[in-house]
């Protein structure tokens, strides 16, 4: 590609250099919906806009490419591979937009003397899959949802299924296989998934049928029940009883959390439905850390009582000073 025929990739998806793999993604389709050519037919203009998105979209995102179209511009595909070099002991003297090579043993010393800095030795790498968010669901249930698939462009459409955890599992984090139809996948749920979350596994989506470029599949997390535990926003919430004596008197009493029992401290006076906290001891967060665990006291009167506790129940009752419903004395409609 000759200097004069540098297409700025960028530019073509109208997108800053800085732009997110997401973004690249939105302005394609976004392109690639307008000038396509079974929406434009007969516009040469159009289609050779549909051609230059195409590209500029294969090239930004993929990561490996992308890297080497930041670092080397126009040279980019050179840098590709060893087979990509056309100088130096190869044979062939003259690249594709007729520079000559010949006087490079390597395409790194050509990079090295054009852009006047040392051979970094870089080299990218793709990742695996990435989560945006975190199993027990493999029956591959999965559908098409109609909130970012394009099918007009290179890119299909992405995928949406739901799939129901343990507390336990969702709390932990877990490895698990999933059935997308004739293909088997190993999801990582990562620590403190919650109701809601929405876990992105990148091109396992459809694929399109102008391209080769599969769309993303959302897994939507659903969490089966827990005797115990709940969700308030980011915080565990639980109800734990408590006799009547321990309301009153105080004391220090056994509460289950995720990570075990610990100790909490009931204050003398403890009203029946009042809320006391455990900081730290709820769900993991994000950006690390635990949220709070909630934990609602109920005073739970004994079902039986022993002739002993009996006696002393009436002897409180004759002896009692505080009346509970004071307060209720005197109103009226």
């Amino acid at each position: 590609m000759a200097a004069t025929d540098f297409k700025d990739y960028y530019a073509v998806l109208g997108v800053e250099k800085r732009a997110t793999a997401d973004d690249i993604k939105r302005a394609y389709r976004k392109l690639a919906r307008k000038y396509h050519p079974d929406l434009n037919p007969g516009d040469k203009q159009a289609e050779n806009r549909f051609k230059d998105v195409n590209e500029a979209y294969e090239v930004l995102s993929d990561p490996d490419k992308r890297k080497k179209y930041d670092q080397f511009g126009q040279y980019w595909k050179q840098a590709g591979s060893a087979a990509g070099w056309s100088g130096g002991a190869t044979g062939t003297s003259v690249g594709a937009d007729g520079f000559d090579f010949s006087q490079y043993g390597s395409f790194d010393d050509f990079i090295n003397e054009l852009l006047g800095r040392f051979n970094t030795g870089a080299a990218g790498g793709r990742q695996g899959y990435r989560y945006r968010s975190q199993t027990g669901s493999t029956s591959g249930g999965y559908a098409a949802d109609g909130f970012g698939g394009d099918p007009f462009g290179g890119v299909g459409q992405d995928l949406e299924s739901p799939i129901t955890l343990s507390f336990r599992d969702a709390f932990r984090g877990v490895q698990q296989r999933l059935s997308l139809g004739n293909e088997v996948i190993t999801v990582r749920i990562p620590p403190g998934a919650k109701p809601g979350s929405r876990i992105r596994v990148r091109g396992k989506g459809q694929p399109s049928p102008y391209g080769n470029q599969r769309g993303d599949l959302y897994l939507i997390v659903q969490l089966k029940p827990h005797p115990f535990f709940a969700f308030d926003g980011n915080n565990l919430v639980c109800e734990v009883p408590i006799a009547p004596d321990e309301a009153v008197l105080g004391g220090a009493i056994t509460v289950p959390t995720p990570d075990g029992a610990v100790t909490m401290n009931i204050p003398a006076g403890t009203r029946s439905g009042q809320t006391l906290r455990l900081r730290g001891k709820g769900w993991p967060l994000p950006k690390g850390g635990r949220s709070d665990q909630l934990v609602t006291v109920v005073i739970a009167p004994p079902k039986s009582i022993s002739t002993t506790e009996k006696e002393l129940y009436k002897k409180l009752q004759e002896s009692r000073s505080y009346d509970p419903r004071k307060h209720l004395e005197g109103i009226l409609l």
